[in-house]
């Protein structure tokens, strides 16, 4: 089995600390907040993470890891403010930019933690899509009483381990920002102090280091 010291011999440097590569994961979805409880049958959404990171080595212990990466999150629920009856999925697409500090504590295997910021770029209630903000129909009222957050920001913390130029891990993700805001209606003000929260497992490999 291969260390991760051995991903480029005779090179001097070390995989766990520096190089560049690519990953693709698992999410599972759900909201966190107050106003949870006002949603029925909350439930969580999964789906799919990938994209690439970029690690900075300051010694053989410590390292600085940004990554881009785009992900879809969201959560299951029901609840008589929102347009659609029943239990329904919301779908939400960001592009995420967590910066992870990086500590070895283990030869293969590190502790990651640190801040991210995610742009929202795509919104589909019960499988139809929507814009991020709110509508107005014909008359020029509010067609959904809400709209969303395009920013979000929070931390990540997780544990990794790799084999050579492997990599597979674990983490979650918390988001501070409100999912929902501006509320227009007294019904879509019982449901806006929502939060996103995930947990991702992934896999990556190293491609230049």
């Amino acid at each position: 089995m291969r260390s991760s010291t051995d991903y480029a011999p005779g090179t001097g440097s070390d995989s766990r600390n520096n190089g560049f590569g690519i990953k693709v994961g698992l999410n599972s979805a759900h909201v966190r907040g107050d106003e949870k409880k006002n949603y029925g049958d909350v439930g969580t959404y999964k789906n799919f993470h990938a994209g690439a990171y970029a690690q900075f080595g300051f010694n053989d212990k410590f390292s600085v890891q940004p990554e881009i990466l785009y992900t879809r999150q969201g959560f299951e629920g029901s609840s008589a403010a929102r347009n659609n009856t029943g239990t329904y999925f919301t779908r939400l697409d960001y592009v995420q930019v967590p910066v992870l500090l990086v500590y070895n504590f283990l030869d293969n295997v590190s502790v990651h933690v640190g801040p991210q910021v995610s742009l929202l770029t795509k919104v589909r209630e019960g499988g139809q899509e929507r814009k991020i903000a709110d509508e107005n129909d014909a008359s020029g009222n509010p067609i959904y009483g809400y709209s969303y957050s395009s920013l979000d920001y929070g931390l990540a913390a997780g544990l990794e381990a790799r084999v050579g130029p492997a990599r597979v891990g674990g983490r979650y993700v918390a988001g501070f920002n409100d999912i929902i805001k501006d509320p227009t209606r007294a019904g879509t003000q019982a449901i806006d102090n929502i939060k996103n929260g995930a947990f991702q497992v992934y896999v990556g490999i190293g491609i230049s280091n």
